[in-house]
């Protein structure tokens, strides 16, 4: 897997082309969110949750080698354990370099 992924996100971010949370639930039910990337030590039921929305709203979506504090660092915040890409540009070039 290519780590430049983790660099996009941070771009991604600062371009206001991230949200995560809660936001991110009702993003994807408002069928914004293009990508979810979630953190390989996310909880089960998390997993569960983002998943489940995501194959519900056709949503593509990537469970990453990264763990919660790398995709947090990536995006200069703490405690993300998805975020999703709400910009159709970030979220092609994020899912090609990390295999999609």
């Amino acid at each position: 897997m290519n780590k430049k992924y983790l660099n996009l996100l941070g771009l991604a971010n600062v371009a206001k082309g991230i949200v995560s949370g809660e936001t991110l639930i009702k993003s994807i039910v408002a069928n914004e969110t293009k990508l979810v990337v979630i953190a390989n030590d996310a909880s089960a039921n998390t997993k569960k949750k983002i998943t489940d929305k995501c194959h519900f709203y056709h949503v593509d979506y990537f469970i990453v080698d990264e763990n919660i504090e790398t995709i947090s660092k990536a995006v200069g915040k703490n405690n993300r354990v998805a975020l999703g890409i709400i910009n159709q540009g970030f979220a092609k070039k994020i899912k090609e370099l990390i295999g999609g």
